[in-house]
Order: structure tokens, then C-alpha cells, then sequence
């Protein structure tokens, strides 16, 4: 059985892996202490504490399986000196309507983040420009309208 490769940046990998051993620190002492806490109250049947501690206590426990599946399954990428854009690639691009220029890293979903310029290659911009070479344009369809992008450098930092 073939299983689903998911590729990770170092950096992804590392913030999952925090991110799962923060769950189960917290499913294992501030959750399981919550829900003792709220059955000492009594009567479970209209007891929102109870309710909510074991609402909480699913979402974790669904995170933290989600988690171990994309690591279990996760190979992690080097970025490699390339003139063509991949996974795992600084890429600066520039937007030739406007010639302003953004630096972004294309990622997998599971480690995209705007605010950290990391996209996501499944986004339309991530869809474009992957498998490109500097100095090739692509375009992209926005809301308002069509833009166009100049593939200006590709770095592994």
C-alpha cells in the first residue's frame, strides 16, 4: 500500500511537531483535570462543563490524529539551488500590472501561513507559478481582474 507523501519544509515539520506535543500535554492534564473536576459537580445530564470539557476533548483528540497522519506521512524537502520553482522555494515574484515585488514561499497546505509568506502550492498563485523558470510570466485571474507576475528569483532562503 502506497502511502500519501506529504512534503514539509524543516521549519513545517518542527511547528507540527510542537503543535502535536502541546495537544497531548494538554488532552493529558489541563482536559482529563477538567473533566474530573466537572464530574465532582454532579449530575451530568445538564452540566455545560462536562459538555464542553468533552467537546474539547474530541477536537483535540481529532487534531492530534490529524497531526500524526500528516507526520507519519511527511517527507521533509531541502531546498535546493534550482531555476525552477518547487515546493520549498523562495521565489521572488513580480506583479507587472502594479511592479511591485513579493517575496513567498510555496509550501504544502498543511504549512501555509500569509502572514509568514508561505503558500500554499494549491492556491491559485502557488498553482501558477509551480514548475515555472525565472523570467517566466504567468497570469492569474483575480476578482478584479486579470494580473500578470514575472518569476524575478528563485532562493532557498
Amino acid at each position: 500500500m502506497k502511502k500519501n507523501v506529504i512534503k514539509l519544509t524543516r521549519e513545517g515539520y518542527d511547528a507540527l511537531k510542537r503543535e502535536l506535543d502541546s495537544l497531548r500535554q494538554k488532552l493529558m492534564y489541563e482536559i482529563s483535570q477538567r473533566i474530573k473536576e466537572a464530574r465532582e459537580l454532579g449530575d451530568l445530564t445538564e452540566n455545560t462543563e462536562y459538555d464542553e470539557a468533552k467537546n474539547e476533548q474530541g477536537r483535540i483528540g481529532s487534531r492530534i490524529a490529524e497531526l500524526e497522519q500528516i507526520l507519519n506521512n511527511a517527507e521533509i524537502i531541502e531546498a535546493t539551488e534550482s531555476d525552477t520553482v518547487s515546493i520549498g522555494s523562495w521565489v521572488v515574484i513580480r506583479n507587472l500590472n502594479t511592479g511591485e515585488e513579493r517575496t513567498i514561499r510555496l509550501v504544502n497546505p498543511q504549512e501555509s501561513d500569509i502572514f509568514s509568506n508561505k503558500v500554499s502550492v494549491d492556491s491559485p498563485v502557488g498553482r501558477v507559478i509551480i514548475g515555472k523558470k525565472i523570467g517566466e510570466i504567468v497570469r492569474l485571474k483575480t476578482p478584479s481582474g486579470q494580473v500578470r507576475y514575472e518569476i524575478v528569483r528563485i532562493t532557498t532562503e
